[in-house]
């Protein structure tokens, strides 16, 4: 949803308060809503419940929502409670997962289900995956549309049958143009927003597809059969959510049908719900690059943290160790010539962020569905040609700062040492972005998360691969 950077929602006097709120752009609060803040804590302390509720009902949900998470929980459950049905569904349909299983609890059940039945089902389920899975069941079989709410369910987590919808315009193919356009005026209310026109045939199988201005552009007497197009993108119910992205991305469609086993169109997958899954996976996959289970949560209890963050840091610490150990085998170089430790981070530095940009790039490829297998041979060259330029381009400027500093300060056969630590940056600096570009299209390949590439798995491969390079290097041309 496209949220402007700000928006005054309506306000009401309260004594000794002009009460507005400003629409808060994404992870930032505003300091002018300090003001407001303080005031609708003051109203719940003191119990002004019709004011506060008449209040509200004359603004956005999003913004309620936001006066929601900014509430300490106490008071935002208490406010919540005295909410109507109506905006309370709206905000519920805004309110993150998290937040809404914070404010659910027993006292406010009974009001919970008052407000998922006023909910069309796809939306009702999708609320319901984000409560703790046994209230989630106790709501979803009070609801009026239990059957399709608990069968949407059914469907495999992150799958194109779970978060599909369910209302789409489907037509025979032997339907004219004029009945077409008729039956979208007669569903408007019902789909709100149509895209695409559904083509089935004699046994409800979908055999093509209508663009809505192909549709109003083509003669009112002329059938679908005539003027739909026949290369049509779907999906099963168990395509990964993720894979519907990538597929929709690459043939640049708004909406993805979704069919069973037979061919019969089951659904739709909506362009919300696509933003939606980009959101989740990029969100997803940064955590796996910051070393972060996907699973990770800001309210997670201190036991939940350490067993989502301590293997990756154990992981760290094991590749530290190799590298420490990478460091102690060349222990009578360091003896020889000390200031070679002084280049010990540059390298581990360098080798690092070469890694860990390549495999960014790589990463975000896959996801994106922009490398494919014929232009992989291509891309690496790529990567290995522009790891090559800056990896001389910073072992230039290394070996001339270096040279600048021995004439103030006394340096064993400085160009030697030039030459070690330069061609140290430019070796290091091309094998790790080598290795970032091809780690993650290998784990891609094995069908494991390219994402787990990244992060400590990368940085710490590199650095142990940094270290023994340099040592190497200045074994060779600066000891010798």
């Amino acid at each position: 949803m496209s949220i402007p950077p700000t928006f005054n929602s309506p306000s009401i006097s309260a004594p000794n308060h002009h009460i507005c709120w400003h629409r808060e752009p994404a992870s930032e609060a505003l300091e002018a809503n300090e003001e407001t803040l303080a005031a609708i804590r003051t109203m719940i302390k003191a119990g002004s419940r019709t004011e506060l509720v008449e209040m509200l009902k004359r603004w956005d949900p999003i913004d309620v929502m936001q006066l929601l998470v900014r509430l300490r929980l106490k008071q935002a459950r208490k406010l919540f409670t005295w909410l109507p049905a109506n905006p309370s569904i709206k905000v519920i349909a805004e309110l993150r997962p998290e937040y809404r299983s914070l404010l659910m609890e027993e006292a406010t059940q009974e009001q919970f289900k008052d407000i998922l039945a006023g909910l069309d089902p796809e939306d009702a389920a999708d609320i319901l995956n984000g409560f703790p899975e046994d209230i989630a069941e106790a709501l979803a079989h009070r609801l009026p549309d239990v059957e399709e709410v608990t069968s949407r369910q059914s469907y495999a987590d992150d799958s194109a049958g779970r978060i599909m919808a369910r209302k789409f315009v489907a037509l025979p193919k032997t339907c004219s143009v004029d009945e077409a356009v008729a039956q979208i005026r007669a569903d408007a209310s019902r789909i709100r927003k149509v895209y695409t026109l559904y083509v089935l045939d004699e046994d409800g199988r979908l055999t093509g597809t209508v663009e809505l201005g192909k549709l109003l552009l083509a003669p009112g007497s002329a059938t679908l059969a005539a003027i739909m197009n026949r290369d049509f993108l779907a999906v099963s119910s168990d395509t990964d959510q993720e894979e519907v992205l990538r597929l929709a991305r690459k043939r640049d469609i708004r909406a993805v049908p979704v069919i069973d086993g037979n061919g019969r169109l089951i659904g739709r997958v909506t362009p919300k719900q696509l933003n939606r899954i980009a959101s989740e996976e990029a969100e997803e996959d940064m955590l796996l690059m910051s070393g972060v289970s996907p699973e990770a949560k800001a309210n997670d209890a201190i036991l939940r943290i350490v067993r989502g963050r301590l293997p990756w840091l154990l992981t760290g610490l094991i590749g530290s160790s190799i590298a420490a150990t990478v460091v102690g085998s060349f222990e009578d170089q360091l003896a020889t010539a000390a200031i070679l430790a002084a280049f010990i981070p540059v390298t581990m530095s360098m080798a690092g962020n070469a890694g860990l940009q390549a495999s960014t790039v790589a990463v975000q490829g896959i996801a994106t569905g922009n490398i494919w297998s014929g232009e992989i041979k291509h891309r690496l060259l790529k990567e290995f040609l522009a790891a090559l330029m800056n990896g001389a381009v910073a072992g230039c400027i290394l070996a001339i700062l270096m040279l600048i500093a021995s004439t103030v300060v006394t340096i064993e056969a400085p160009l030697h040492l030039a030459l070690a630590t330069s061609l140290s940056l430019l070796s290091v600096t091309t094998l790790a972005a080598m290795v970032g570009a091809t780690v993650p299209l290998a784990l891609n390949k094995l069908g494991i998360d390219p994402a787990m590439a990244t992060g400590v798995f990368i940085t710490s491969s590199n650095d142990i691969l940094g270290v023994l390079v340099f040592f190497l290097m200045a074994t060779t041309f600066y000891l010798s």
